[in-house]
């Protein structure tokens, strides 16, 4: 794993980039940029040992970050609702670009990528691989995502070549854990009572990964960089239709899913990622999709009560969605 490094991750209160970030500050020198426009959220990033400054990646204003890391891990990302494609694109694109050239003196660069780029499938149980034609997805929760994040990868493998970077670009399929993902906020609203909403006609299946298996295999995919660029989806080794896992929740918490199925033409029906490449790179992952579940149930609602306010949460996020939304994850 990992130790003595100096390493710089965007977005490092994010559901995915903080487990992250406290696992890799156990045994390095972790920096983290980021707006911080949550409150609060800047301190609980210092809290597990993280060195942080505010920057906000659109501008390219690093002010006195330093430039000497041997690592980047790129999380950041812009996901909202509405169609402002420049500002998607400033901060998607733009900020990738900004900064890795930020970073360019590093060893290599990890950059997070989605599943949303790729152009749907008819068939809701195809098993995406990496040369899989890209397109616009449109994600009804944030319309500007697909392209904005195809854009981010142009502009990582143009930096991999024009600064001699080594660059690993990751696309992430239904991450979850404790801290939250698809899996998880699905499991809030069957707490709280409220409907699960799905892609009609159904099944959606993905190929969930837990923040674990996210965690340990940083540093196999940090290593993997290459000139031109590595381009790996990073997805779990089980593929699960939403419909399965939700059963499987209710098995552990005794609610029954009631699930709301919504019609979005054109949009992605199924992820599921065949994982031949990551797994020569990483290993197979650790964590199977049960024990995962299992976990981050025991974690969010400890002896069957919501922790940390995850109640609020899951009405809060099923506010958020209601206007535009099924979850991808």
């Amino acid at each position: 794993m990992l130790s003595g490094e100096k390493i710089l991750i965007t977005g490092p209160a994010g559901q995915i980039a903080f487990p992250m970030a406290e696992f890799l500050a156990r045994d390095n020198e972790v920096w983290g940029i980021a707006r911080f426009s949550e409150p609060g959220s800047r301190e609980r990033v210092e809290a597990v040992g993280v060195t942080t400054r505010v920057v906000d990646l659109g501008t390219g204003d690093f002010g006195d970050v330093p430039d000497d890391f041997t690592y980047l891990v790129h999380m950041a990302t812009f996901q909202t609702g509405g169609l402002d494609y420049d500002h998607a694109l400033r901060v998607n694109g733009e900020g990738t670009g900004l900064v890795l050239a930020h970073c360019r003196n590093a060893r290599a660069a990890l950059v997070a990528s989605t599943f949303s780029v790729y152009k749907p499938h008819p068939d809701p149980l195809h098993a995406f691989v990496e040369t899989d034609p890209l397109g616009d997805c449109n994600q009804p929760h944030s319309p500007t995502y697909s392209i904005s994040k195809i854009t981010q990868e142009a502009v990582a493998r143009t930096c991999a070549r024009l600064f001699d970077l080594p660059v690993t670009i990751a696309r992430i399929n239904a991450s979850y854990g404790p801290n939250g993902g698809l899996p998880a906020y699905q499991l809030d609203w069957m707490m709280a009572g409220s409907v699960v909403p799905l892609r009609a006609p159904g099944p959606t299946a993905y190929s969930p990964i837990h923040q674990d298996d996210m965690n340990a295999q940083v540093e196999p995919l940090l290593a993997a960089a290459s000139v031109p660029a590595t381009i790996v989806n990073w997805a779990g080794d089980d593929a699960v239709t939403v419909e399965e896992w939700c059963h499987y929740l209710s098995e552990l918490t005794g609610c029954t899913p009631t699930y709301e199925y919504r019609d979005y033409p054109h949009s992605i029906r199924g992820a599921i990622s065949e994982n031949t490449r990551r797994r020569a790179l990483t290993g197979p992952c650790r964590v199977g999709w049960k024990d995962g579940f299992r976990q981050t149930f025991d974690a969010r609602y400890p002896d069957g009560v919501a922790a940390d306010g995850a109640a609020a949460r899951a009405a809060r996020l099923l506010n958020a969605f209601e206007s535009s939304a099924a979850v991808e994850g």
